[in-house]
């Protein structure tokens, strides 16, 4: 029998499998995240099988949805990831070719304590939840996806902010040797994104490391990336490698490029119509495509109740 060399499991690939699992036999990263590791090396592809996570669902408010998730085939298939094309399937196509072992996120900017944090510290900091969260897109398909993390708030407490910052910018990975897309000059990179420092000390604000039990696989942004629910999908900002806190609002990859499609909020607002299409209504990826019936949009992605006082007598169609 002749093993093709595509069929060999690359050894930074076992090598990441052992380490992940060292986190988990030593306690680091929780019993609960026993399951998922045996399955997947670190920021692997996605599995075709499904893996249901073992712990129990969160309690937080807000994050758990009794909606049907998207099926995992189409939740990592089909989706935004600019750095690997503009197709909907090249981040599935391409991002194998990421490297994300090893891993660190530096932080910098107006905090007390500045630094790099390697993936397992950030692994270890703070127990791991399952989230169901509705992942809007501002083209007009939607998406319900059981992601695994924990609040960002917990790395930005350990980090204690200065009373001068007000906003955080997310800086993503921009590697022109494995990552195609950035020949394009459709955006400025690397890739950056922000939020209040209000909006990222929300609860729903997720550090996320995983999705459907398994670890993230690299085209939806491995190995770790943000999950903001009530903003459009482009503002969770994948394969983070820095994090800022400044005291004026930074400049964000989509707002540089069309001022007037994207601002800075991008709030999930049916009555905000981008200049090329309306935000009125969504399709839901996995419910028949093109043929599937159109939803109506939910202001701020139906998280109101939780997000709702942060823009307390703001114009949501100025500050769109």
């Amino acid at each position: 029998m002749v093993i093709r060399s595509s069929e060999i499991t690359p050894q930074s690939v076992y090598e990441g499998r052992r380490q992940w699992l060292k986190w988990v036999v030593s306690g680091v990263a929780g019993a609960s995240m026993a399951a998922w590791a045996q399955r997947d090396a670190l920021a692997s592809a996605a599995s075709s099988e499904w893996m249901p996570l073992s712990s129990t669902p969160s309690k937080l408010a807000g994050a758990w949805t009794d909606e049907k998730p998207t099926p995992q085939k189409d939740a990592t298939s089909y989706n935004n990831f600019y750095e690997f094309g503009v197709g909907k399937d090249d981040p599935a196509r391409y991002a194998h070719a990421m490297s994300v072992d090893p891993w660190t996120v530096e932080i910098e900017g107006l905090v007390h304590k500045p630094g790099k944090w390697a993936l397992e510290d950030l692994l270890k900091l703070s127990p791991m939840e399952e989230r169901v969260y509705r992942l809007r897109c501002v083209e007009g398909w939607s998406m319900v996806i059981p992601w695994i993390g924990y609040s960002l708030s917990e790395l930005i407490r350990r980090v204690e902010p200065m009373g001068s910052a007000k906003y955080v910018e997310f800086v993503s990975q921009a590697d022109p040797q494995t990552m195609r897309g950035l020949r394009s000059r459709v955006l400025d990179w690397p890739y950056t994104e922000g939020l209040r420092l209000d909006e990222a000390m929300n609860p729903l604000t997720l550090l996320a490391f995983g999705m459907y039990g398994h670890v993230l696989p690299k085209q939806n942004g491995a190995p770790v990336r943000l999950v903001v629910p009530w903003k459009y999908g482009f503002k969770s900002a994948k394969s983070i490698v820095k994090i800022r806190f400044l005291e004026e609002m930074p400049a964000t990859a989509w707002n540089k490029a069309a001022q007037h499609e994207y601002g800075f909020y991008s709030n999930v607002n049916p009555d905000v119509p981008h200049p090329r299409w309306s935000q009125a209504t969504e399709r839901r990826i996995g419910d028949g495509g093109l043929f599937a019936p159109k939803r109506k949009t939910l202001l701020f992605n139906g998280y109101a109740d939780q997000v709702g006082q942060l823009y307390q007598g703001m114009d949501l169609k100025r500050n769109f």
